[in-house]
């Protein structure tokens, strides 16, 4: 007599597999690059549902998904522990290779109006999109200054500011001598932000592109 197991169950054990596997889960059951951005955000690499229970329990009110909503194992294994753990899940889609838009920039001021805090943000590794969006936090909600926000896209975070991800680098670059002049972030992306002129200006290294594409794979 043969056994199957029920479709809920094969669905769960997919999911697994997808989460482990597929997305290079087994790389982060040691490694959360968990960090604090600054009182009641924190930025960290993709969560498993393990996690996302501890994050409740310190506290987390609110997960925002910088990867966008997705279909696979992943994305269903995080609704479903943020479901069972009263957290808010959020889904905002962030690019990591090219210069923010302005629509993109402009809905990321309403996601961190909306989000309850303590929050926790995260991407796949927790190195460029949650660098990126934890420096237009400190800009945006903390009005830091634009130099220190930066900050939040470096090394040690296992972001490679030489390969693609380095238009995030060069995006907050561009604003800064206008703040210095005094002009505020949202006057500047909406009357002087120019993403196709960043883009042109830089030029990624091939050591660091294969680096983060072919070695790393990241998105």
């Amino acid at each position: 007599m043969i056994f199957a197991a029920p479709p809920g169950a094969r669905r769960g054990m997919r999911d697994w597999m997808e989460l482990i596997f597929k997305d290079h889960g087994f790389l982060r059951i040691w490694w959360h690059n968990h960090h604090l951005v600054a009182p009641g955000m924190y930025r960290s690499n993709q969560p498993g549902p393990s996690r996302i229970h501890a994050a409740a329990a310190a506290g987390i009110r609110t997960v925002i998904n910088l990867r966008g909503p997705r279909s696979d194992g992943g994305w269903q294994l995080e609704a479903e522990a943020c479901k069972a753990a009263g957290i808010t899940l959020l889904d905002f889609t962030a690019r990591s290779r090219a210069a923010p838009d302005r629509a993109m920039l402009h809905a990321a001021r309403h996601l961190f109006a909306e989000a309850r805090l303590p929050a926790l943000m995260h991407c796949k590794s927790g190195a460029d999109r949650a660098g990126l969006m934890s420096a237009l936090y400190l800009l945006i909600v903390e009005e830091r200054p634009v130099r220190e926000a930066a900050a939040q896209l470096a090394w040690k975070y296992g972001h490679v500011k030489q390969a693609k991800t380095g238009l995030l680098d060069a995006f907050f670059a561009a604003y800064a001598p206008y703040e210095d002049q005094g002009m505020a972030f949202f006057d500047w992306v909406d009357n002087v932000y120019d993403p196709d002129e960043v883009t042109r200006r830089f030029q990624a290294r091939g050591w660091a592109v294969r680096l983060t594409d072919s070695i790393l794979r990241r998105e």
